[in-house]
C-alpha cells in the first residue's frame, strides 16, 4: 500500500545529491566550528547566487535563524511587526521574544497571511504615542512563502520596503520555503531579496532537501548586525563544531539550483493536488495554492475518515473544518491520487 504522507516537509527524506555532499564532506579532519572550507566558501557561493555582496552564518535549524536574527536586528524594548500567522509568532515556542531579550511581537492582520504595505505603515506610525510607555519599532519580518502557503511577489515586497525605509526599519525575510516561493514566481533569487529591499534573509533548506541546514544572509555591509550574529549563534549553542557537514549541504543546494528546482517539483504536486481535490467537490480550497502547501475545507466526518484510513496530514489549529497536506519532491503523482480517490470515497 502506498504511504500517504503529507504531514510536512520536515518529515522528508534528505535529497541524494545531499546526502553525496556529505560523504565528500565526511572525508578527514576539518578545521572547526565554521573555519572549515566548506563554510568559508558560503559568503562567495551565496554571494554569486544572489548577484550581490551577502555574509553567510549557517545553522542547523530555521529557529535560532529567525531568533538570532531578531536578536542582533532589535532592542529588548522594540516592536517587531509581523502577521498573526507568523511562525515567529506561532511555532518557536517564545525563541524570538528570548533571544530579543523581551521585544514585543506586534501583529499585522492581512489576507492570505500577507501584511500590506498600508497597513504596516499605519502600525508603525500609531507605534509609540505614549513614548517611554510603548516599544519602539524596531524590525518588520514577513514569511516568504506564508504559513498559508501564499508567496509574496517582488511588488509586493517593494511597497514594505519602502515603508520600512521611510520608518528606518530593517525588513526580514524568514525564508523557510524560499525556494517554494522562488518556484512559483519564476523570477530570480535577487527579484524577492535585497533588490526588493530585503535586509536579512533567513534561507531554509531543511524543508526542500537538506537534512538540517539553514542560514542567515544578511545583504550588503552590516557589521554590527554580523558581529551580534556570530555572537548570539555562539552564545545560543548554534556553532556547531562540526559546522561542515551543515555547510555542505547549503552549498549543494544552491549548486545548479537544486533548491529551485526540488521545490518546483513540490509544487508541482501541490497544484496537482489541489485541482484533483477541487474537481471532487467534497473540499473547497482555504488560500490560494502558490507553493507545495493545500489548505482545504472540508467535513469533519471526511477529514475524521481519511485520518482513520492512516493518512497523515495536519487539522490546521484555530480553523475549524482546514487541513493542511504538504507536497515534497519525494511526493509521486499515484499518492496524489490516491489521496483524491480516497476523498471521492469517504466524502
Amino acid at each position: 500500500m502506498t504511504t500517504l504522507n503529507f504531514k510536512s516537509d520536515n518529515e522528508a527524506p534528505a535529497h541524494p545529491t545531499v546526502l553525496e555532499a556529505l560523504v565528500k564532506a565526511n572525508e578527514g579532519f576539518a578545521t572547526a566550528y565554521a573555519e572549515d572550507s566548506w563554510s568559508k566558501m558560503l559568503d562567495e557561493a551565496f554571494s554569486q547566487y544572489f548577484d550581490y555582496s551577502v555574509q553567510v552564518l549557517p545553522l542547523a535549524t530555521g529557529t535560532a535563524a529567525n531568533s538570532i536574527t531578531l536578536g542582533s536586528l532589535s532592542p529588548p524594548w522594540g516592536a517587531v511587526f509581523c502577521h498573526p500567522n507568523a511562525h515567529i509568532n506561532n511555532d518557536e515556542g517564545g525563541a524570538p521574544e528570548f533571544y530579543t531579550d523581551g521585544a514585543k511581537l506586534t501583529l499585522i492582520d492581512g489576507d492570505n497571511a500577507k501584511i500590506s504595505a498600508g497597513a504596516l505603515d499605519t502600525t508603525i506610525r500609531q507605534a509609540g504615542a505614549h513614548g517611554v510607555h510603548n516599544v519602539k519599532p524596531a524590525v518588520v519580518s514577513i514569511t516568504q512563502a506564508t504559513e498559508c502557503g501564499t508567496a509574496y511577489t517582488p511588488s509586493e515586497i517593494e511597497a514594505i520596503s519602502k515603508v520600512t525605509r521611510q520608518h528606518h526599519l530593517p525588513l526580514h525575510m524568514d525564508g523557510a520555503r524560499f525556494s517554494n516561493a522562488l518556484a512559483y514566481l519564476g523570477c530570480q533569487p535577487a527579484d524577492i531579496t535585497w533588490r526588493a529591499g530585503i535586509d536579512v534573509l533567513s534561507y531554509g533548506g531543511t524543508k526542500n532537501g537538506a537534512m538540517d541546514a539553514e542560514a542567515i544572509i544578511v545583504f550588503g555591509d552590516h557589521p554590527d548586525w554580523v558581529e551580534g550574529m556570530h555572537r548570539r549563534r555562539k552564545r545560543g549553542g548554534h556553532l556547531l563544531s562540526k559546522m561542515r557537514y551543515v555547510s555542505a549541504q547549503l552549498l549543494a543546494l544552491i549548486d545548479n539550483n537544486l533548491a529551485t528546482e526540488l521545490a518546483g517539483c513540490a509544487n508541482e504536486k501541490a497544484q496537482r493536488l489541489a485541482q484533483g481535490l477541487e474537481a471532487t467537490g467534497k473540499v473547497s480550497l482555504k488560500w490560494p495554492v502558490e507553493a507545495n502547501e493545500v489548505f482545504i475545507e472540508a467535513e469533519d466526518t471526511l477529514l475524521t475518515a481519511l485520518k482513520e484510513n492512516g493518512i497523515h496530514f495536519h487539522r490546521w489549529p484555530g480553523y475549524e473544518g482546514v487541513a493542511r497536506l504538504v507536497c515534497t519532491f519525494e511526493t509521486s503523482d499515484e499518492q496524489v491520487d490516491t489521496f483524491i480517490d480516497y476523498v471521492k470515497r469517504l466524502g
